[in-house]
């Protein structure tokens, strides 16, 4: 799995500073001039499609010989950039640069598998194909799809050179993005193997230091070289927390119902649009998003790798586009400079590494979020090729994740309002638009989950509403909101100092846009001062409301708007920074944003509190000194749990019998490796009653850390009396399995 890992980031590597095309097939002629700017002749295209169709053949030979690592590169590249890639050049769409082409192909690619795989479960039936989501139908499907838009766009006369116009140079300074991702996996891997974390508290000085350098020095990397920079350490940030167990980590979110649902599916072979646990909202909603059922389902067919490692490897390395596609977005208002500099404070921030890695469905609606703002804010894009855009990424994001395509239609139809009322509507967004993205979404959702989300929608409602009753009470904003006001005492003073740079980057922010109100910097457009606005008042009204910080669940909806809010803690520098001086403002800039960023860096990765050894969440930094009950709250499942929960579900009939779990185990190890409903687990408490027959899992938190959980209550194991009564059935040591025989 490694060696598959060095494979892609070799290759990943070559992929941003490609001279051509997404399949790096470039034809020079003796002298090195490159295709005329006029039609190509048809020499040069039979070329080209002979070219394509033969890359085509060998990842379909790699795939039916199953090569090892090869079959993974070559299909995963393949089929994450090649279709999308021929739909920009079929529909003779605007003309990118090399950035913005990658983005958008790999953003068409993702949205045309899960559409493929959505037209092939519903049509496949009807051809008499029981089980339409497995490798050969899907296969056929997709290389047909493939072949005809080669066909198409050779009929068309179709040029492919205008991927990249750019020259290519692979500066050796560049190189030095790369060693970042490679100390992270090596990090890793010395970290599992041997327990010591050095090489990873390395990488994150590493990449401190080249962040510090790329700022001052303009000479020493170039501006071009910005894009790559960032994916590469997007990579490396990733990896360190994904890579660190061979397990998936929740980090407290729906991972493991997203497993749940993408295994059901892979199993079958078959998508169902329908919630198959009726009255259970959460699994509801996780059924209806393709981007947790029909995408992870197809990648693992063509791949051939367990869904684990698509979820622990692919969708890391799709969550990389996103903020290199935020870097795109905001160097067209900020410069190329500073929009590196907010795209490094948006990766600085905890959760893009941590909670995210647990939300794969969140990780795909982004990258369509962060398109569909490239599409909409955009001034060179032709209206038609907008909607075209508009439309694609629309589906996509409203079948990845319901809360953010939730968050997109209230921004767009908010700024729509309100530039109404300001009477100064624009043509970025429109009245169509919004009603578009509406009724696709509602439809879509009241198609898959039966109205599951809208009556989740309306709980959060009704729980608000209950919670006004409380406005003056600090406590029910939440937890996270009364440690960002500075209302819960920090632990240790190094969490204080923690929190310091923290307030420091959200005073940034007020400043910078009220820089923006006053107009004392750069004007950054209408329609995007608009949704700044409208993030500063979403991020003061979960501050005021009581209840909405715990239901919109604050790290991540901050996160989201971080899309908006990161360039005005750059912008609020600058104006600081003007109203002391007036000349070589620029470098004074730089110097104050980096010691702000890179001890806040330092401090959500967790670096300074493992040098200084006290309390950390960073596993991938402190795993082994952290007990078996702090790492089972943050979502770390125990290798011996992972064997109990298997030999569970192999070995036990749980069909006819009773399972007994605590909390965590419950929700964690065993609705992904054993593969049962939550809702046929029971409670493993000191008042259970269990039932005749029924088995009992013990996990290692039980057992070795001595606690049970249940019901956000702790409970020790010396409570449970019943246990010599009971049969024991499977025991590793650490996790153990029980019988109550009748």
């Amino acid at each position: 799995m490694y060696i598959f890992i060095f494979s892609l980031l070799f290759i990943c590597t070559s992929l941003i500073h490609m001279q051509s095309h997404v399949i790096s097939l470039t034809f020079y002629d003796k002298f090195g001039d490159l295709y005329m700017n006029s039609l190509v002749s048809r020499k040069r295209r039979s070329r080209w499609v002979i070219s394509l169709i033969s890359l085509q053949a060998a990842v379909n030979i790699l795939m039916l010989l199953n090569v090892p690592v090869a079959r993974q590169v070559a299909s995963f590249l393949f089929f994450t950039f090649v279709p999308g890639f021929l739909i920009l050049k079929l529909l003779k769409l605007d003309r990118f640069d090399r950035v913005e082409t990658i983005l958008f192909s790999v953003g068409l690619s993702i949205a045309f598998l899960m559409f493929t795989g959505l037209l092939l479960n519903e049509f496949g039936v009807l051809l008499g194909l029981l089980q339409p989501l497995s490798l050969v139908p899907l296969l056929i499907t997709l290389n047909c799809f493939v072949f005809v838009c080669i066909f198409i766009a050779y009929l068309r006369g179709t040029d492919i050179k205008s991927l990249c116009n750019e020259s290519f140079k692979l500066s050796p300074s560049i190189l030095f993005f790369v060693i970042p991702s490679i100390l992270s996996i090596i990090g890793v891997i010395w970290a599992n193997t041997f327990g010591n974390n050095f090489i990873l508290l390395f990488m994150l000085v590493f990449i401190s230091l080249l962040f510090v350098l790329t700022v001052l020095s303009g000479k020493l990397v170039s501006p071009k070289s910005y894009s790559f920079a960032i994916f590469m350490i997007a990579m490396a940030l990733l990896f360190h927390t994904s890579l660190i167990s061979n397990y998936v980590i929740s980090f407290g979110s729906d991972v493991p119902l997203e497993y749940f649902a993408s295994k059901t599916t892979e199993n079958n072979a078959f998508w169902s649009s329908t919630n198959p646990y009726v009255g259970d909202v959460g699994y509801g909603k996780i059924f209806s998003m393709l981007s947790v059922t029909i995408l992870p389902t197809i990648y693992s067919l063509l791949l051939n790798i367990e869904l684990t490692w698509i979820f622990k490897l692919i969708f890391p390395l799709i969550f990389c586009f996103v903020p290199l596609g935020l870097y795109q977005l905001w160097k067209s208002y900020i410069g190329e400079k500073y929009a590196f500099i907010s795209a490094f404070f948006f990766m600085a921030y905890a959760t893009f590494y941590t909670e995210m890695l647990g939300l794969n469905r969140q990780i795909v609606a982004e990258l369509f979020f962060v398109l569909l703002l490239l599409v909409i804010l955009k001034n060179r894009i032709k209206p038609l090729n907008k909607m075209i855009f508009y439309v694609i990424f629309s589906f996509g994001l409203v079948t990845s994740h319901y809360g953010v395509s939730e968050i997109f239609l209230f921004l767009i139809s908010l700024v729509f309002v309100l530039l109404v009322l300001a009477k100064r509507p624009g043509r970025h967004i429109t009245l169509s638009m919004i009603l578009f993205f509406a009724v696709i979404m509602f439809a879509w959702y009241v198609y898959t989950s039966n109205s599951a989300i809208f009556e989740s929608f309306l709980e959060f409602g009704d729980y608000v509403y209950s919670q006004l009753s409380d406005f003056f009470n600090p406590a029910s904003r939440g937890e996270m909101v009364l440690r960002g006001l500075g209302l819960e005492a920090p632990p240790t003073i190094w969490n204080a100092i923690s929190r310091a740079f923290a307030y420091c980057t959200e005073f940034l922010i007020v400043i910078g846009f009220l820089g923006l109100v006053t107009k004392r910097v750069k004007a950054v457009g209408r329609n995007y001062f608009t949704f700044c606005l409208i993030s500063v008042v979403l991020l003061v009204l979960l501050i005021a409301i009581p209840g909405l910080a715990n239901t919109m669940n604050m790290t991540r909806f901050y996160h989201i708007l971080l899309f908006f809010l990161a360039p005005l803690c750059v912008l609020g520098t600058g104006v600081l920074v003007g109203l002391a001086l007036k000349r070589r403002r620029e470098l004074l800039v730089s110097v104050l944003l980096l010691i702000v960023l890179v001890p806040y860096f330092l401090f959500q990765t967790g670096f300074v509190y493992e040098i200084v050894k006290t309390s950390n969440w960073s596993i991938p930094l402190s795993k082994y000194r952290m007990d078996i009950l702090w790492l089972s709250r943050l979502g770390y499942i125990p290798e011996t749990d992972v064997f109990g929960a298997r030999w569970l579900s192999e070995n036990a009939n749980t069909k006819f019998t009773r399972v007994y779990a605590d909390l965590y185990s419950k929700n964690r190890v065993i609705t992904i490796y054993s593969m049962i409903y939550r809702g046929d687990v029971g409670r493993l408490s000191n008042t259970t009653r269990f039932a005749s027959n029924g088995t009992i899992f013990v996990g290692c938190m039980n057992s070795i850390g001595g606690k049970i959980v249940d019901q956000g209550r702790l409970i020790n194991t010396s409570l449970l009396t019943n246990f010599s009564e009971m049969s024991i059935i499977y025991s590793s040591g650490a996790c153990e399995i029980y019988r109550n025989m009748p």
